[in-house]
C-alpha cells in the first residue's frame, strides 16, 4: 500500500490538538445537555434483575478483541505486532490489576453480588468480583487491538513510513515533558478545588482522580516527545471515541442501575451526573486517561524492539 508521508513533529503536534479539540466537540455539549436534567428519573428494578450481567457484559471486550484478532486484522493481510502487544499487556494489566488491589475498598463498591460469579478474588481491605481483574485484562487488550487495527488498516496512511529506521535515528526514548507534568497538576488542582468549595461530599481528596490523572499521563511525562511522532493520532481519537460509547453503553445504562458496582461518593471529585445514575465524572475520565497511556506504552516498547538497541541505550542512549 502506497502511504502519504506524514511530515514529522509539527503535523504530529498539530494532530495531538486536533485530538484534543475532537473530543471537546463531543463533551461540552453533552455535559451541558445532561447538567440541564434538573429531576433525573430514577429505575426500579425488581429481584435479581441482572442474574450474571457482569459477567455477560465482559463480551463486550471479548467479542471486538476476537473479531478484530482473528478475522478483521487477518483477512486483510495485517499482522498484530506480537512481540510489542505481548510486552505492553505485560507491563498494563498488572498495574491496572493493582489499581483493584490496593484500593479497591477506598473507591468501589459492588452492591448486587448476584450480577457475577461470585466467585470473590483478594484485594486489599476486601474481597472483590473475579470479574473485575478479567475486566482489566480484556480492557487492555480490546483498547489496544482497536488501536492496532485503526493504525494499520483503516488509518495506515497516518503511519510512520519507516518505523525501524526512525527508531534507529532517535539518540534516546527517555525525556521529560513539562506539559504534561503542568497539565496534570492543574487538573488535581481543578479537582480538589471543585471538591472542597463546590461539591456535595467535600471531605477529603479526589482520590480516584488523582490515581488517574497520574496513571495516564506518567508515560506521557517521560516519553511523549519521543513518541508523539510514531503516535497514529487518528487511530487513537476514533479508538477513544469506540472505547467511551463502550463504557458509556456499560456504566450508565447497565452496571450503576443494576448494582453491578458503584463508587465511593467521598473518594470522588464531586461532578455526578444525575441522568446517569449519579455517575461520578471518573467514570469517564478513567477510559480516556487509559486509552492514552496505552497507546503511548505501546509506541515506545514497538520503537525499542524497532531499533534493535537495548533498553537502557534505548531509554537512556547511553551503551548497555
Amino acid at each position: 500500500m502506497n502511504r502519504p508521508r506524514r511530515d514529522g513533529s509539527a503535523k504530529s503536534g498539530v494532530a495531538a490538538w486536533i485530538t484534543v479539540g475532537m473530543l471537546a466537540m463531543l463533551i461540552v455539549p453533552a455535559a451541558v445537555t445532561l447538567h440541564s436534567v434538573r429531576s433525573p428519573g430514577t429505575l426500579s428494578v425488581g429481584e435479581n434483575p441482572s442474574p450474571h450481567g457482569y459477567t455477560w457484559s465482559l463480551l463486550l471486550f471479548l467479542v471486538p478483541s476476537a473479531a478484530i484478532a482473528l478475522w478483521f486484522l487477518p483477512s486483510e493481510d495485517r499482522k498484530i505486532p506480537r512481540r510489542a502487544f505481548g510486552w505492553t499487556i505485560l507491563i498494563l494489566v498488572p498495574l491496572g490489576c493493582a489499581l483493584d488491589f490496593f484500593f479497591a475498598h477506598r473507591f468501589f463498591r459492588f452492591p448486587d453480588a448476584r450480577a457475577t460469579l461470585q466467585i470473590v478474588a483478594p484485594a486489599l481491605g476486601q474481597w472483590v468480583p473475579i470479574e473485575e481483574y478479567f475486566f482489566y485484562l480484556t480492557g487492555f487488550i480490546t483498547i489496544l487491538l482497536l488501536y492496532i487495527w485503526f493504525s494499520e488498516y483503516w488509518l495506515a496512511a497516518y503511519t510512520v513510513e519507516d518505523y525501524r529506521a526512525e527508531s534507529r535515528a532517535l539518540d534516546r526514548l527517555l525525556r521529560f515533558h513539562p506539559a504534561s507534568v503542568m497539565v496534570g497538576v492543574g487538573l488535581i488542582a481543578l479537582a480538589i478545588g471543585y471538591k472542597k468549595w463546590f461539591s456535595s461530599v467535600p471531605e477529603g481528596l479526589p482520590g480516584y482522580f488523582i490515581v488517574l490523572v497520574a496513571g495516564g499521563l506518567t508515560p506521557s511525562v517521560g516519553f511523549f516527545p519521543a513518541s508523539e511522532r510514531f503516535i497514529n493520532w487518528r487511530a487513537l481519537s476514533l479508538t477513544m471515541f469506540i472505547i467511551l460509547l463502550i463504557s458509556m453503553l456499560w456504566e450508565a445504562t447497565l452496571a450503576l442501575p443494576y448494582g453491578w458496582w458503584n463508587y465511593q461518593p467521598s473518594e470522588m471529585t464531586g461532578v455526578f451526573i444525575g441522568a446517569w445514575s449519579n455517575l461520578p465524572i471518573e467514570a469517564v475520565a478513567v477510559w480516556l486517561a487509559v486509552t492514552y497511556g496505552t497507546v503511548i506504552v505501546f509506541e515506545v516498547v514497538k520503537i525499542v524492539q524497532a531499533s534493535e538497541r537495548s533498553v537502557r541505550e534505548m531509554l537512556l542512549g547511553t551503551p548497555a
